[in-house]
């Protein structure tokens, strides 16, 4: 994983070095960057094209969250404005396949930064997650919502 965060930092320390903080300035960076750091990898790293999978699932997955942010809080403003609200509150605990303290940090985090939804607490065994959501029609519904969109792309980006 450090190639990777050395691909979104040095392109920064490139910029700082131009003195041109522009978008085009980054990408140009970001190449630059990309191919040091493909010549200095020691034999036997993770090959090029690997990393660049690894590149294109952790883009996938910003988009994906980045459009759950936008409806979430659509559903949200659109449920303060109006006079009828919709919200359904409940407290749902949700079984985890995640094993590691990042992959359930990233997914607790993503839950409460998601406009409607709170990650309230885990379990001592780390294996339940409990959540608070205010619109919750069906609480199955709402657990396999959650494994198969955020906990699945949690596993896809992180293994």
């Amino acid at each position: 994983m450090s190639v990777f965060w050395g691909n979104i930092f040095l392109p920064v320390v490139w910029m700082a070095l131009t003195g041109k903080f522009t978008l085009a300035n980054y990408f140009l960076g970001f190449l630059i960057s990309s191919f040091a750091l493909w010549i200095a990898r020691p034999p036997g790293e993770v090959a090029f094209l690997v990393y660049l999978e690894r590149l294109r699932r952790w883009l996938d997955f910003f988009f994906f969250f980045l459009w759950e942010l936008v409806v979430a809080s659509a559903q949200v403003t659109y449920d303060i404005l109006t006079p009828h609200h919709r919200m359904r509150p409940a407290v749902i605990a949700i079984p985890l396949d995640l094993q590691t303290d990042t992959e359930i940090t990233l997914l607790a985090n993503m839950i409460t930064l998601t406009p409607g939804t709170l990650s309230l607490d885990i379990s001592p065994q780390r294996d339940i997650l409990y959540i608070h959501a205010m619109y919750v029609d069906d609480i199955e519904e709402f657990r396999h919502m959650i494994k198969e969109r955020f906990e699945k792309r949690v596993k896809e980006v992180m293994r």
